[in-house]
């Protein structure tokens, strides 16, 4: 079933890319193998990301942006991650009705995704559904996050470019970009100018930016200075200029600054192709995931091992009552796991039997290998 859904969705059957996306959402039985299939067919996509404080006006300039795409010919696929019910942990999907512009279009793939509870607001499925878009052919691939304040730092794990809106106003909506999402643009937009406190908004924006540069503050990928590893002729080295995140301002409701934020965007995907930078940022997206799905698979063995002792329950009681402690819990529960660690690395690398395995005495080492 997995073959078949790959070769259609290959083949741009759109049904067999929302029937993807769902398994993946959904983590259905199976869905790992679609991934890895996925996998091979990606690389092509450009990933951008849009976040900001709540009421920025996302949805309204994704959709904008959307439509410019698609009038240059680029076929474009949307995620829109929505916040999730406490009760349900379905999408509140409130962004499909902001983004009607490409309604009817077929070559505008639109997906609402539930945060999940995510710190970041972007739950893990959202990088596996980025490959089933990429891999389907789309041009370009959309993320907009919740926009959830400080802790909207994920999607940098995910895009290529990272767009933060910031509506204009009174100082406290930039002072707090200072808490982190300030450190994540590549591109600032303030959107809704055309309402009072835009130009304090503006200016209080790029006074930041500058301080920032002349701290040395690097942020993200593509703000600090790259070096050429191939040096001229006469020994020194090449070092590209650190990029300078603009600030453009829009008005998504009339399309207004559109254009020019779509010149930023470019600029700054020229700019991570020119300084080699872009290999750079996949090389970490990967890390990145693999790291999360470690994080997660590890988790859903614990729960494992946990359920096959009857529960939480007993051990709370426990340390409630004095009768041991957290770590001694922690370390008792991971025990099974950290020796069938051990024992397979000994047997990889051909050093005998671990500390931890069983029949292991005095002569063996910590590292697994006999005293001479």
């Amino acid at each position: 079933m997995t073959d078949d859904l790959v070769e259609r969705l290959l083949a741009g059957d759109h049904r067999a890319l929302a029937r993807t996306i769902t398994t993946i959402e959904n983590r259905a039985p199976g869905y790992r193998d679609l991934v890895s299939e996925l996998h091979r067919h990606t690389g092509n996509a450009e990933v951008i990301g849009v976040t900001g404080s709540p009421g920025a006006g996302k949805s309204t300039l994704v959709d904008k942006l959307a439509v410019a795409y698609r009038e240059d010919g680029l076929t474009v696929g949307v995620i829109a991650i929505d916040p999730s019910s406490p009760y349900t942990g379905g999408a509140v999907l409130g962004d499909r009705i902001r983004m009607a512009g490409n309604a009817g279009d077929m070559d505008v793939f639109f997906r609402s995704m539930s945060a999940r509870g995510s710190l970041g607001g972007l739950s893990t499925a959202t990088t596996d559904a980025v490959k089933a878009l990429d891999a389907f052919g789309k041009d370009k691939v959309i993320v907009e996050t919740v926009g959830a304040g400080q802790n909207e730092v994920d999607v940098v794990k995910t895009a290529d470019t990272v767009a933060v809106l910031v509506p204009p106003g009174s100082g406290d909506d930039v002072q707090m970009l200072k808490a982190g999402i300030l450190e994540i643009g590549d591109v600032f937009v303030v959107n809704k100018a055309d309402l009072p406190g835009s130009d304090r908004t503006v200016q209080e924006l790029r006074e930041m930016l500058e301080l920032r540069r002349d701290a040395g503050a690097g942020g993200h990928h593509g703000h600090g200075a790259a070096v050429d590893p191939d040096p001229d002729q006469d020994g020194t080295a090449d070092e590209t200029p650190a990029w300078r995140p603009p600030v453009v301002e829009t008005v998504a409701e009339t399309g207004e600054g559109v254009p020019e934020l779509l010149d930023a965007l470019a600029d700054h995907r020229a700019y991570l192709e020119g300084s080699g930078r872009l290999a750079e940022i996949e090389r970490t997206r990967y890390a990145e995931e693999i790291r999360t799905l470690l994080r997660e698979d590890l988790r859903d063995l614990l729960a494992d091992e946990l359920d096959a002792r009857g529960g939480l329950s007993s051990y709370v009681e426990a340390v409630g009552a004095r009768e041991t402690d957290p770590y001694a819990v922690a370390d008792e529960l991971i025990a099974p796991i950290s020796e069938c660690v051990e024992r397979q690395r000994a047997t990889e690398t051909g050093t005998g039997e671990s500390r931890t395995g069983n029949g292991s005495d005095d002569s063996t080492t910590e590292n697994g290998t006999d005293e001479q």
